[in-house]
């Protein structure tokens, strides 16, 4: 369980994932290939990761020359800021990107100073990303498929967790490339977690993007944060922890003198310090309640608007 660590998804050796140690903790961060005729990456970790990456693929069989595809499933930086280094490294890949955020990836100057403005003391672990020629950057859109050769990864846009994410179905081995959309899987912990970042977050949204998942009817989930799964009760468990978070920030915001507070209250209680480096779990749960607060804001503006 450590930076580098290569586990296969399927049973053929066809999706395999490496854990690429993000924030220096281990089952956190994955990056996922596909071992097909026109092999593929799905997202790239950041610019710090993609030592990790080639690596990976080097032990899988695939030389850089021969990578075809680098698939962010949207332009977070713990999932696309290494899009432009790995392209440097892997001459004939083209980058596949939802088309909302492919804007992001051709010059990334105001994503590096959003990330900067939210992410806290864990910028430490980030380089400035590098934009993607845009030669080679393929805008895709809802429903839009692309080509492996002997297998393809359907596009679907999943716009709860942020406008520009997409999951991409991978009838082959039956799974999907969950992104953020089916939560955090964090394997010593049982269970899913919920997941709020801020600015994008919208429960409602997140919900169906729930049920566009559970309408695909996947065997198995790849997650970005982390690992592969059994869909089993995955989804239905989600919902819930989403539903139950926003009422827990909810009614602690109640009770507290401030938003800051409430902040605070929950990363000095984060159960994922322990498991992950502690600055990575306290800021997790600082990202995620601000998200929370920030769409209860949104809410309240929208039915207040609704009200005149």
């Amino acid at each position: 369980m450590a930076r580098g660590d290569l586990y296969e998804a399927t049973a053929d050796g066809t999706v395999s994932y490496v854990d690429i140690g993000l924030y220096d903790s281990p089952e956190y961060g994955s990056v996922y290939i596909v071992d097909a005729e026109k092999p593929a990456v799905i997202d790239t970790g950041l610019g710090t990761h993609v030592d990790v990456i080639l690596n990976a693929l080097e032990r899988v069989g695939i030389s850089p020359t021969e990578l075809h595809a680098i698939v962010p499933t949207h332009v977070h930086l713990d999932h696309a800021g290494g899009a432009g280094y790995l392209a440097e490294e892997c001459p004939n890949a083209d980058v596949y990107c939802y088309e909302s955020g492919a804007p992001f990836l051709l010059d990334p100057t105001s994503l590096w100073k959003g990330t900067q403005a939210v992410i806290g003391p864990r910028i430490v672990h980030y380089v400035e990303p590098k934009p993607v020629p845009e030669e080679r950057l393929v805008p895709i859109s809802d429903g839009e498929v692309i080509s492996l050769g002997d297998q393809r990864l359907i596009t679907h846009h999943a716009p709860g967790h942020a406008f520009h994410q997409a999951v991409f179905e991978h009838p082959a081995s039956n799974g999907i490339f969950v992104a953020d959309a089916a939560g955090i899987n964090t394997p010593r912990i049982d269970g899913v977690r919920y997941c709020s970042p801020p600015s994008d977050f919208d429960l409602e949204q997140c919900l169906e993007d729930i049920e566009l998942l559970r309408s695909l009817n996947p065997e198995q989930l790849y997650y970005g944060h982390f690992g592969a799964v059994e869909t089993d009760g995955m989804l239905e468990e989600f919902a819930e922890q989403q539903m139950g978070w926003v009422e827990q920030v909810k009614e602690k915001r109640a009770t507290l003198s401030d938003d800051e507070a409430v902040v605070e209250f929950f990363a000095e209680r984060a159960d994922t310090i322990g498991i992950w480096d502690e600055r990575h779990a306290r800021g997790e749960e600082q990202l995620n309640v601000r998200g929370v607060l920030e769409y209860l804001d949104a809410k309240a503006e929208y039915t207040g608007r609704r009200k005149l």
